[in-house]
């Protein structure tokens, strides 16, 4: 005999985690599929998870959860060939009250999910996730390697390939634009060597984005870690397939270069990992609600690429859509009209809104390549001028440094590059 639950969610990352503890202490029965070994097997992200969303699960979790690093520190790097500039925030307002954590994901997703099994939810690993079981329009249950399973309402939190929106008829291929290839290595350094270079006390962290020469044509990240540094890249599908470049070429440019090399010299390979990221944005997510099935975090396309937030958009996505099937519970309604809510429950928060707000930004910025290539090489070329010392005045430094821009960069280019960031950010 099939067993039937009142929701099945596929995958235990963050989003799907969320959701099951949504359901489950409320009451619902609660069954949640992954194809890892254990959660968090088998994802990847720079990355930080964020005190506000992870707490409204688990209160003060920093103190049992096993974080990295609690962040005091915001470092953006502009890269040329052989030099960087330098824009950072550190601020000790963060050691009395966390923001963000550094976390690895294989340590983390398994704690966060056994949230969702301490409130009720049966966890079951090793299970790949084939199909969608439809009848009569509806969908009513999946089907796994280990057989079918049915229930009122099916979660989809199996990432940004989601088979199961696919097969749900809730989007298409995605687009090679709307995502990006991160390349990952994780980098073992003992733990006061990680604190002296990078200027840390006792668990504090630098979360830092690096664009420029050898972050390839997107981005490049780093974030200390308890006694390893993560490092990678992101690159677009659609300029990975306009390149003759491959991404781990690009990612030993990026690791080799002069200001990069010494922060994680003599460090010891601890894993080296390749994952797509969805960085489209609002335009990008599609339909999230059928007949009996909800699609959230990175399969919902709910990235900010922007701020670069994901985990805090996927535990939200997770808990709205939790909401939901518990509202449809008490309903007996699990079709379209009832769960239509959860994206409206999506517009109202700060998942929708953010994104909706930067929609266009994505796309700008995959066009104007020269926000990644020709800005950082000025921003560096103008900040060797000024510390240059030699006879010449600091009024024909200045006149210098102008010049320099302008033959750059014109003029009217230069006022609608300003012009388009004030558009598409304000």
């Amino acid at each position: 005999m099939t067993e039937k639950f009142d929701s099945v969610v596929v995958g235990a990352g963050p989003a799907g985690a969320a959701a099951a503890y949504t359901m489950a202490k409320a009451g619902l029965n609660v069954l949640v599929l992954e194809k890892g070994e254990k959660p968090g097997s088998k994802n990847m992200f720079g990355g930080v998870i964020f005190r506000h969303h992870t707490e409204q699960f688990a209160p003060e979790f920093w103190k049992t959860a096993p974080i990295e690093r609690h962040v005091v520190e915001y470092q953006y790097w502009f890269l040329t060939k052989d030099s960087h500039v330098l824009l950072s925030h550190r601020n000790q307002r963060f050691n009395k009250t966390f923001n963000a954590f550094t976390v690895h994901r294989a340590k983390f997703d398994p704690w966060f999910a056994k949230l969702a099994e301490d409130a009720g939810a049966v966890l079951l690993n090793r299970t790949t996730v084939e199909d969608v079981i439809e009848e009569n329009g509806k969908i009513v249950g999946v089907r796994t390697d280990r057989g079918d399973v049915l229930s009122d309402v099916v979660i989809a939190a199996d990432g940004v390939n989601s088979m199961l929106a696919k097969h749900a008829g809730l989007r298409e291929e995605v687009p090679s634009e709307s995502v990006v290839l991160a390349v990952k290595e994780v980098i073992a350094l003992p733990r006061q060597r990680v604190e002296e270079r990078f200027n840390l006390g006792p668990d504090e962290g630098v979360a830092a984005m690096l664009v420029g020469w050898g972050s390839g044509m997107h981005a490049g990240f780093m974030y200390t870690n308890r006694d390893t540094i993560s490092l990678g890249i992101g690159i677009s599908l659609s300029d990975l397939d306009k390149s003759d470049e491959r991404p781990h070429i690009l990612f030993e440019q990026f690791k080799n270069h002069p200001s990069i090399s010494p922060l994680v010299q003599d460090g010891d390979l601890k894993e080296y990992s390749a994952h797509l990221i969805p960085e489209g944005g609002y335009n990008y997510v599609s339909k999230i609600y059928t007949d009996g099935m909800l699609v959230v975090g990175d399969a919902a396309m709910l990235v900010n690429a922007i701020n670069w937030e994901g985990t805090n958009l996927a535990m939200t996505s997770g808990a709205l859509a939790g909401n939901t099937v518990v509202d449809a519970k008490k309903k007996g309604d699990f079709s379209s009209r009832t769960l239509a809510g959860y994206r409206q429950k999506l517009e109202e928060s700060f998942v929708m809104k953010d994104l909706k707000k930067y929609k266009d930004a994505p796309k700008y910025f995959s066009t104007n390549q020269h926000f990644f290539t020709l800005y950082p090489e000025v921003a560096n070329e103008l900040a060797y001028m000024w510390h240059v010392v030699n006879d010449a005045t600091k009024e024909q430094h200045v006149k210098e440094m102008k010049s320099t821009l302008f033959k750059r960069r014109s003029k009217i280019n230069l006022l609608k590059d300003a012009y388009h960031l004030w558009r598409i950010m304000s």
